[in-house]
């Protein structure tokens, strides 16, 4: 799914990533499984050419297309879905050794939460910050630290007006 995001982001494939690339992408198949390597390539590309933004906006597409119908249906509080974020990672990456997520810290409108996955921060913002709006709890997503920037794992702080149940999934 991370392929159909990237080609929704980018709307001149062939200036942005080059015809070869742009040929890769046009004949992915949406149900098949590929390997990271490659997509993290397309995503460095992406980040040089169009940035942080792009990103972000591919992060939120790969949200809406392949997990937003699950997460609104199935999990009703920030916490449902932050306690759960790992399994949605695996749910869509396979393969051993690529990381995943845990939470640090849940309380009232506020969370942070580590990654240790293999993707762009930015795109993984994207994916965080559509999932809680998803679960009615819209919510600021920033990071706090980066393994590109030497931390040992990539940490997120998530802050949200939300505090009821939406947010605690308590009554």
């Amino acid at each position: 799914m991370s392929y159909v995001a990237l080609l929704r982001v980018l709307k001149q494939r062939e200036e942005t990533q080059g015809v070869e690339a742009a040929y890769r992408l046009e004949n992915i198949d949406p149900k098949a499984w590929y390997p990271i390597g490659p997509l993290l390539d397309l995503m460095d590309k992406l980040d040089q050419q169009v940035g942080y933004f792009g990103l972000v906006r591919m992060g939120r597409t790969i949200f809406n297309l392949s997990h937003e119908a699950v997460v609104s249906q199935a999990l009703h509080s920030a916490r449902e879905l932050l306690e759960g974020f790992d399994a949605l990672y695996h749910r869509s990456n396979r393969g051993q050794l690529i990381g995943g997520w845990r939470v640090l810290r849940f309380d009232p409108g506020t969370a942070e939460i580590e990654k240790t996955t293999p993707h762009h921060c930015a795109m993984e913002q994207g994916i965080l910050a559509a999932a809680l709006q998803a679960v009615g709890c819209p919510a600021m997503v920033n990071q706090s630290a980066c393994f590109r920037e030497g931390a040992e794992a990539c940490r997120f702080v998530i802050t949200s007006s939300i505090t009821d149940s939406r947010w605690s999934g308590k009554a």
